[in-house]
């Protein structure tokens, strides 16, 4: 915060100003009046300090006129200000048409963002002896363009998880596969992670439901059939980041897929059961999932790691180090899972 200035040197500096206003009266009277925030200073002495300030600038800035007048130009900058910034200004009071953009700090300490416009005055000779700098307040223009920059890093960081995932399907799908049934599988892994991306871009893009996930993968395989009710779905509001809402939705989808080819969602009497349970420990809270299938044909353990095996042990456990049991009891699939939640 600039200092209040001696009695004298204060004096002095209002008697510059009301000089100021005798010589360049009609100016002056519309620099007072206008909306836009300006100041003159005097380009005679280092550090062009303030011989002059209109109201605008003060609402902008929180200041008293006698806390500003007769300060230097650079008083209100935020310390650390780049040198690039401090050269462009420079550069700006040598009469180069350059629009520094700058951090102030108010009175209150709050930060502002202002581009600044300095443009000389001369006097009869052409000499310059005052510049006159205005200021526009593009702080909210600052915040809006630090948060889509925000939000293009994340899309960058998405793009590549999704790209890394789809290539992992790819592998694991094609992965000593072969038949008719081969695109189709791909397909709906694919179409089922597209889904799990399409909630990240709703109102909340940076929690999902766990519930709203389960549902949206659930859908296709019958879950809103109100003539054969084959899911019973139960759990409390938990919010999953990106990255553990997108792993879960890939397992889901498969946990679904192989229950309609070979499980309960193959009969017309099986049924499956999900729920979940939202726990608090000393390291923090834990979501206990469960994916129980009953009533289908005899289940066999599988002969070799399928997709959704490897999935499961890729996605689940290294890479968000959940606690996984899968198991092919003869009465139905069960999966259960328990994840640690940021």
């Amino acid at each position: 915060m600039p200092q209040v200035l001696s009695t004298a040197a204060q004096q002095a500096a209002e008697a510059g100003v009301q000089s100021f206003r005798n010589e360049l009266g009609p100016f002056v009277v519309a620099a007072e009046t206008t909306r836009m925030p300006m100041v003159f200073t005097d380009a005679k002495t280092a550090g062009n300090p303030i011989i002059f300030v209109n109201q605008s600038f003060l609402a902008l800035t929180g200041y008293d006129e006698d806390e500003v007048l007769a300060q230097e130009f650079n008083f209100l900058m935020e310390r650390g200000t780049d040198p690039e910034t401090l050269t462009e200004i420079r550069t700006a009071f040598r009469g180069v048409r350059v629009e520094p953009q700058v951090q102030f700090r108010r009175k209150d300490g709050g930060l502002i963002w202002v581009a600044i416009y300095i443009t000389s005055v001369r006097d009869r000779d052409g000499q310059v002896v005052q510049h006159f700098a205005s200021f526009i307040d593009i702080t909210r223009h600052k915040v809006e363009e630090d948060r889509l920059a925000l939000l293009l890093d994340e899309v960058n960081h998405r793009t590549q998880n999704m790209l890394a995932t789809v290539l992992m399907i790819a592998n694991q799908t094609l992965r000593g596969a072969s038949g008719p049934g081969l695109a189709e599988a791909f397909e709906g892994r694919i179409l089922a992670l597209s889904k799990a991306h399409g909630l990240l871009g709703g109102a909340d893009r940076e929690m999902v439901g766990l519930g709203d996930m389960i549902e949206c993968i659930l859908q296709p395989f019958g879950l809103r059939d109100q003539q054969v009710p084959r899911f019973t779905i139960i759990g409390e509001d938990v919010r999953l980041q990106p990255q553990a809402e997108l792993t879960l939705a890939m397992v889901f989808h498969e946990l679904a897929t192989n229950a309609a080819k070979h499980g309960a969602l193959a009969t017309d009497a099986g049924r499956v059961s999900v729920d979940w349970t939202l726990e608090s420990g000393p390291d923090g809270n834990k979501v206990r999932l469960r994916w129980q299938e009953s009533g289908g044909p005899p289940v066999m353990s599988p002969t070799r790691q399928g997709f959704g095996s490897r999935l499961i042990q890729r996605g689940l456990v290294e890479e968000l180090r959940a606690e996984v049991h899968l198991d092919y009891a003869p009465a139905g699939v069960s999966c259960r899972i328990i994840l640690l939640l940021p």
